[in-house]
């Protein structure tokens, strides 16, 4: 996938609220095409934005019905990442009378397993989670799986080939728009320093902790970033651990970048009167615990416009789709709490990224460091 599963819960309405949204932008979105889809032959056709579509979509298989395979490397009920995925792929599918099968809790080890036991159940369409099941593209190439299409959330370890549609966003672009909108509450209130609580240290969760303290600069010059990691995106105990440890050093603005564990450490800020930011969903609304910053990045809305160009025959196999933030609906970043003036200001930042008036990676490059 784009980024790991580390996400806080998901509101109720999350599916329905980006289904308007994606609906009106799937069709003109800006794509790249791998040269790898001119090789792409069998029943399938060209595309207008490059790739190739597989005859009969959404009915690939041609059994009179639709049916979508999900498999999720994790808990499909965790309120959160892998339950938005599901959950836009569920909504949608019940508008078109189409039928779900999920399996969640995918290990790697058997995710082409995984994969094959969808396709010989007839499948129209395989879509992963996460791109931690990656190993699962292979039986793409099967004839189990020679009349389904693949949805794949990208990540950098993940070629490109002629069987699988690829979805993907640029973190820096939305990380760096979350420190921003952290920095204007953080100036308005007097703060200077925040606190980053992530799970695996890697070099996604570097490099996002990283655009995360430049888009603080970009309004705080002063700021500082404290960065820990719990080794865990779910364990509650570890996460409030270290959130504890933050707030004992005297941050005032805690970054849960986490997934089942999210609530726990929010939580625990909300009682020590710190700001809050969500990681990948809208919860404006939540009052338990609450959130000053929604960073939304929900997978479940980037799928949601692959089902819809799916259903309109238009799903491309060996494109890229890319997500970018001032352009795309989502990714996006949103004020729950703060001024008419800060949210003005945060809406202009996002505008300028998608103008490219700003250079993300220019300003974490500038601004990132310790």
């Amino acid at each position: 996938m784009a980024r790991p599963a580390m996400l806080g819960a998901v509101g109720a309405g999350m599916a329905a609220l980006v289904l308007a949204a994606c609906a009106s932008n799937s069709a003109t979105a800006p794509q790249t095409t791998s040269p790898a889809a001119a090789s792409s032959g069998g029943t399938s056709s060209s595309a207008a934005g490059g790739g190739t579509i597989l005859s009969g979509e959404p009915d690939v298989n041609g059994d009179g019905k639709v049916t979508i395979g999900v498999l999720s490397p994790g808990d499909i009920n965790d309120h959160g990442y892998y339950e938005s995925f599901v959950d836009a792929a569920e909504t949608y599918a019940k508008q078109k009378g189409w039928t779900v099968i999920k399996r969640g809790s995918v290990t790697t080890s058997d995710a082409l397993n995984a994969a094959r036991a969808l396709c010989q159940q007839h499948v129209d369409m395989v879509a992963l989670g996460a791109s931690e099941l990656k190993d699962a593209i292979p039986a793409s190439e099967e004839p189990a799986c020679a009349k389904t299409a693949w949805y794949v959330p990208e990540s950098n370890n993940i070629q490109q080939t002629p069987k699988i549609f690829l979805s993907t966003d640029d973190p820096t672009q939305d990380m760096l728009a979350a420190g921003y909108a952290a920095g204007l509450l953080m100036q308005g209130k007097g703060y200077t320093k925040a606190a980053f609580v992530a799970g695996i240290k890697a070099d996604f969760s570097i490099t996002a902790a990283a655009a995360f303290q430049a888009g603080i600069r970009e309004v705080v010059p002063s700021g500082t970033l404290v960065s820990t990691y719990t080794g865990d995106f779910n364990d509650s105990a570890k996460a409030k651990e270290a959130t504890q440890a933050m707030l004992s050093q005297g941050v005032k603005v805690v970054y849960p970048y986490l997934g089942g564990a999210t609530d726990a450490s929010a939580s625990l800020a909300n009682g020590s009167g710190a700001l809050t930011l969500t990681p990948g969903t809208d919860r404006c609304d939540s009052t338990s615990p609450k959130f000053d910053i929604s960073v939304i990045f929900s997978p479940g809305a980037y799928f949601l416009a692959a089902l819809e160009k799916f259903a309109a025959g238009q799903l491309a196999m060996g494109v890229t789709r890319v997500w970018q933030i001032g352009v795309d609906p989502y990714p996006t970043v949103k004020l729950c709490t703060g001024t008419a003036e800060q949210k003005q200001k945060m809406a202009t930042f996002i505008s300028d990224i998608g103008k490219k008036k700003i250079d993300p990676a220019a300003e974490v490059k500038r601004l990132g460091g310790s």
